[in-house]
């Protein structure tokens, strides 16, 4: 038997009394103090130098110094929803995003200098690509990809996340032809003539972990590829570092299976788990969840359990999310929905009944409804007022629905860089109405707590480029999406990547604010979000990340 590990113990030794030119409190009084204590990992005071001096003589303590010179403090940034094993094994992978390939050829030639670098039989994986954003505007197909290798899988992600293109290797070792069906919650998909095109979506994407892998049958789109303990407890190690050099200091992973529980545990036996991690367990472990008796939060600083994951719909990204009547770009597709609304309403009901959260992918008004609706019967069933239901990505909610969600007490945790990076692709997906994607804006008009999060690896965690975006609604090619109203400002972008991001995990009580009492976790930046020009604000950086009084990441 092991011992237990005593990896929520606080690490700081020393008493520190920090100076800044600013402190943004984002507190319920919204303060910007100059200084403030901290001591065994918690904040003592927050104020003036002064007022933490006396502070620090009343409670006996004789503080290290630490001045930040002209800096600027904001509390951690709170990453509500992330992948943050799935990041660290793409790192592995051979990125394909518009910075390394603009089309399909440029493409094939990366993975294939990834191929000749590997040894036999090992797969080749890429990921990042975006068809509307390649020359030839479609997705590439197994017979470019068969170019890779045809004795080895090849497998090359979507940005989404939501599936991608694999070489007809792949397909043959899993026995799929032309006839097979589709699996419930996936699609392989055809051409006119009926043949394999090479791109599989959502459920589709099981056949990628292997026979003893990670299997989720239809309750969501199955990243969860194996490797070595060894090599994902290095991937999870690498990802941690990203999200810390973007000042991220807590984090909600959407999609937990038995593969990142495990890891987690290893990483924290090992003492190496720097963040804050809430985990939520897919919905396919919900029977088994409920059999355990995990009937509401547990864990410590450091590892928590939190609820439940649950999928509407697909996609934006991949053209998977579920629009019955068809995409404008290609009216015969319409996407999917995971569980038709019965089952999914039963998951729901079945969640809320033991009190525990749900947070469901919802990108279309189709699917979001079905949310909702499932939310408010069970509301109706078992009352409570603060069950924090939540509705992840909630792309296209409309009016009526946001008023519903701000009478439920739902919360959207949307990615303002899936519209900075791919905006205009949705419009071009299902038209005009796609302008109105993550309408922050009207949520905040409405009375609904938006938070903000990366979702990475679909973006990476930078948070001062999602609070950018935020404000400005303007994409990486410098296009405005949808009318200003959808904007808010700094301040409110701010509080929804820190503490409207602890709610949405339910740890407000001790993260998310700069606050006497709560955990001493904060970042560092070379510059005021709240005072730079809207269009500056992704530019300044990040210059140290501080969780529990250490400093965990500082800028070289």
């Amino acid at each position: 038997m092991r011992k237990l590990a005593p990896f929520d113990r606080p690490a700081q030794q020393t008493p520190r009394l920090l100076t800044a030119a600013a402190i943004h409190t984002v507190d319920e009084l919204d303060r910007t103090a100059t200084a403030m204590l901290t001591d065994r990992g918690r904040i003592v005071a927050i104020g003036t130098a002064a007022e933490c001096r006396d502070a620090a003589a009343a409670a006996g303590l004789d503080p290290e110094v630490v001045d930040l010179g002209d800096a600027v403090v904001v509390p951690g940034f709170v990453d509500a929803h992330a992948h943050p094993l799935m990041y660290g094994q793409l790192m592995t992978w051979v990125d394909c995003g518009p910075e390394k390939a603009g089309s399909i050829p440029e493409i094939v030639a990366l993975l294939q200098a990834a191929a000749a670098e590997q040894p036999a039989g090992r797969p080749v994986r890429g990921y990042g690509y975006e068809h509307r954003n390649l020359a030839e505007q479609r997705h590439p197909t197994r017979f470019e990809l068969d170019a890779v290798a045809s004795d080895r899988e090849v497998y090359l992600m979507n940005a989404s996340g939501h599936g991608g293109v694999v070489n007809s290797y792949t397909f043959a070792q899993n026995g799929i032809d032309r006839d097979t069906p589709n699996p419930d919650g996936g699609e392989i998909f055809r051409d006119a003539d009926g043949e394999l095109t090479g791109e599989i979506s959502d459920a589709a994407c099981n056949m990628l972990t292997g026979v003893h892998g990670v299997k989720i049958g239809h309750h969501g789109p199955n990243f969860h590829l194996a490797d070595e303990p060894e090599e994902h407890l290095r991937q999870l190690d690498a990802a941690t570092q990203r999200f810390l050099a973007g000042g991220v200091t807590t984090l909600g992973d959407a999609q937990v299976s038995r593969r990142e529980f495990d890891m987690y545990l290893r990483l924290a036996e090992a003492g190496r788990l720097e963040l804050r991690v809430s985990m939520y367990l897919l919905s396919h472990l919900l029977d088994e969840a409920l059999e355990m008796g995990l009937v509401g939060q547990f864990g410590n600083a450091h590892l928590s359990f939190a609820g439940i994951k649950l999928y509407a719909d697909g996609t934006l990204g991949g053209w998977t999310a579920y629009f019955p009547d068809g995409y404008v770009g290609d009216p015969c597709r319409t996407g999917q929905l995971y569980h038709e609304p019965a089952e999914y309403t039963e998951l729901i009901r079945k969640a809320h009944a033991a009190g525990l959260q749900t947070a469901t992918h919802a990108q279309s008004p189709t699917a979001i409804e079905m949310v909702v609706s499932a939310i408010e019967a069970a509301l109706a069933e078992r009352p409570d007022d603060d069950a924090r239901h939540r509705i992840e990505h909630c792309g296209l909610p409309t009016p009526e629905q946001i008023q519903r969600m701000a009478a439920a007490g739902i919360r959207p945790v949307n990615q303002t860089q899936h519209y900075f990076n791919w905006g205009e692709g949705v419009e071009q997906a299902i038209g005009t109405p796609g302008e109105r994607f993550n309408p922050m804006g009207e949520f905040e008009a409405a009375g609904v707590p938006f938070t903000i999060s990366s979702d990475a690896p679909v973006a990476e965690p930078i948070p001062l480029e999602a609070i950018q975006t935020a404000v400005t609604r303007v994409t990486r090619r410098g296009h405005k999406l949808g009318p200003d109203g959808l904007r808010v400002s700094a301040r409110a972008a701010l509080r929804g990547h820190t503490i409207e991001g602890a709610v949405s995990l339910g740890r407000e009580d001790d993260l998310g604010s700069l606050e006497v009492g709560k955990h001493a976790d904060f970042a560092v930046l070379g510059g005021d979000p709240l005072a730079v020009d809207a269009s500056e604000i992704s530019r300044i950086p990040v210059l140290e990340t501080w969780v529990g009084g250490v400093r965990r990441f500082a800028a070289s």
